[in-house]
């Protein structure tokens, strides 16, 4: 395998390892915050459950390794200027506790890159549109899916003993929990597996794009083992900062952003994991009412995200022009 051929797929599993390491405590701050289950053994959970839900299909690999760009088009360069974009730009926001979207990160450094090794001809429509219904499902569906959930709970449950309540969806919230673990491996832990399987193809190692399952298996040990690092100060801005939780709320919060992220899935639409948990945890402040929500940091948020289109992209951009240069 060529020198330049492993480099870059070192970059990419970097970029895996950062994934793991930054997103994956969002599947576990509610669950920490609610103090149901301790810091450590909700990362060990994290950890293997994302591992887990790696292997649970390759639509989402598909469409990020032969739907944003044009393979035809773009080269190793391209990958590697992509991946330095999102290294930078995430290890930057781990840094202030910022929970980035891996997923914006990895379409804007791939969309940056690509521009400027090929221009505006390197962008497929059809992996943008699924793109585009990333950020619907994940903004509206996980919002208004947290809420309706919190709401049913809370008129059903009216008249339940609070202890009770708490001890009963302390246990479901773990469960909960897992399952969106797992679904944040079955959507952010394909997106990197589809960029090894495209950087392979690229370096003729495959004659067509393929995954195979040793790809599958190494990325998803490469996240895992970012997962188990933690991600202490994201976990504390979703669970503790954004509103107050009970356990009722958490369970509500996990299980839309699971159902979202899972039927996004299936349709190989890739969503931020993120966004889905974060609105749906606003969801569920706003069903108990609107100011238990703050909105400040939550604003603060929002504004990330936001930021994390061109920051990466002119990350990737940049990075992209030079290594043409250099090569």
């Amino acid at each position: 395998m060529p020198l330049e051929l492993i480099l870059v797929l070192g970059l990419v599993l970097y970029a895996e390892f950062v994934n793991g390491w930054t997103d994956a405590p969002n599947a576990i701050a509610t669950v920490v915050s609610t103090r149901v289950i301790s810091p450590r053994r909700a990362v060990l959970m994290a950890t293997a459950f994302n591992i887990l839900g790696a292997f649970a299909g390759t639509a989402v690999a598909a469409t990020i390794g032969k739907g944003i760009v044009d393979p035809a088009i773009v080269s190793l360069h391209t990958i590697a200027a992509a991946m330095i974009g999102i290294i930078v730009w995430s290890t930057i926001a781990a840094r202030f506790g910022i929970p980035t979207s891996e997923s914006h990160a990895l379409v804007a450094g791939l969309a940056g890159a690509g521009l400027a090794v090929a221009g505006p001809a390197v962008l497929l429509a059809e992996g943008w549109q699924k793109v585009g219904w990333g950020l619907l499902f994940s903004t509206f569906l996980g919002f208004g899916m947290a809420y309706i959930i919190a709401r049913i709970i809370k008129k059903t449950c009216a008249r339940v003993s609070p202890v009770k309540a708490r001890q009963s969806f302390a246990r479901l919230q773990i469960l909960s929990a897992a399952f969106m673990a797992f679904n944040h491996g079955s959507n952010d832990g394909q997106k990197f597996i589809g960029v090894f399987a495209l950087g392979l193809l690229l370096g003729g190692v495959t004659q067509q794009f393929e995954i195979p399952f040793w790809v599958i298996l190494l990325s998803a040990g490469t996240m895992g083992l970012g997962t188990s690092i933690g991600g202490w100060k994201i976990i504390q801005k979703l669970g503790y900062k954004m509103t107050d939780l009970e356990t009722w709320q958490g369970f509500s919060a996990e299980t839309a952003a699971s159902l979202t992220i899972l039927g996004a899935s299936q349709f190989g639409i890739p969503l931020s994991t993120t966004h889905t948990i974060t609105t749906s945890i606003m969801g569920v402040g706003a069903a108990r009412r609107v100011s238990a929500v703050r909105w400040g940091v939550s604003r603060d948020i929002v504004f990330a995200w936001i930021l994390t289109f061109p920051a990466c992209g002119a990350i990737a951009f940049l990075s992209a022009l030079i290594l043409k240069q250099i090569f």
